[in-house]
């Protein structure tokens, strides 16, 4: 295990040993796990991605998390929102929510939000927070949430998934989410009309959470400019990139640098 004494110092002695398993690994140590102490992560959106995503993260150490979702928790949740029971029904999925997080992380300071992100509220929430990892289903809420990261200069991380699928880009500055969506699909789909397998949930969840653990730990070559797309029902996934477009209304006459503030 690499220590390094000064950050291993600011650690208590059952932190060391919940996170051993990071602090062996040479791309995240001590320095790693110190910047995933001291960063906050807003998740917009406790559901399918949201769920797993938040475990994660909890897990991890990730110092502050608000976890922000105006609804309740349905019985056709739990076949992938894996963050509930079936005691947890009717209950407010951003409180529910927080109580299993800081049951399994006390060293997590988890803020419950319930309530709906929109163009008018979405600047001041995102302020409040290093990183913003969106896993929301709608794309009205998907281009207010990238606007305000954007104008705070946060880093974004976008999952999406229906049926067997998913894909997963990370965005800092240019391009953004917009450059990639430009308008809002006429054919846009959501789970409740499609369907989705549950595991793909976990599958980008976990995948959202693992980009955001690296962008907060400088760990590794995160997916900022770029787009991963997973196919569960053929077993594939492939990367390709994405272009900043010039008449983008958010971040079109921004330089490429602007808007990617320091996550930790």
């Amino acid at each position: 295990m690499r220590k390094s004494g000064a950050s291993m110092s600011s650690f208590t002695d059952d932190e060391v040993e919940r996170y051993a398993r990071h602090l062996m690994l040479r791309e995240v140590g001590g320095p790693g796990q110190q910047r995933l102490k001291t960063a906050s992560v807003l998740l917009v959106g406790a559901g399918g991605v949201g769920a797993p995503a938040a475990l994660y993260l909890a897990a991890a150490g990730v110092g502050r998390i608000g976890l922000l979702d105006p609804d309740t928790v349905a019985l056709s949740n739990l076949q992938r929102q894996v963050l509930y029971g079936v005691d947890d029904l009717g209950e407010l999925k951003a409180e529910r929510g927080a109580e299993r997080l800081r049951a399994l992380n006390p060293h997590v300071a988890v803020e419950a939000l319930p309530l709906r992100l929109d163009d008018g509220n979405a600047r001041e929430l995102v302020r409040g927070y290093d990183l913003v990892l969106d896993g929301t289903d709608d794309f009205a809420t998907r281009f207010a949430v990238n606007a305000a990261c954007v104008a705070e200069g946060r880093p974004l991380v976008s999952a999406a998934l229906g049926r067997w699928s998913g894909q997963l880009g990370v965005f800092a500055g240019r391009p953004c989410y917009r450059c990639l969506v430009p308008e809002i699909p006429p054919d846009a789909e959501t789970c409740a009309a499609v369907g989705v397998i549950g595991a793909v949930a976990g599958v980008m969840g976990s995948m959202a959470a693992l980009e955001t653990i690296k962008v907060l730990s400088t760990a590794g070559e995160a997916l900022t400019g770029r787009l991963f797309l997973y196919d569960g029902l053929a077993g594939t996934a492939r990367t390709v990139g994405v272009s900043a477009d010039p008449s983008c209304p958010v971040c079109g006459g921004k330089d490429c640098d602007e808007g990617a503030g320091d996550p930790a």
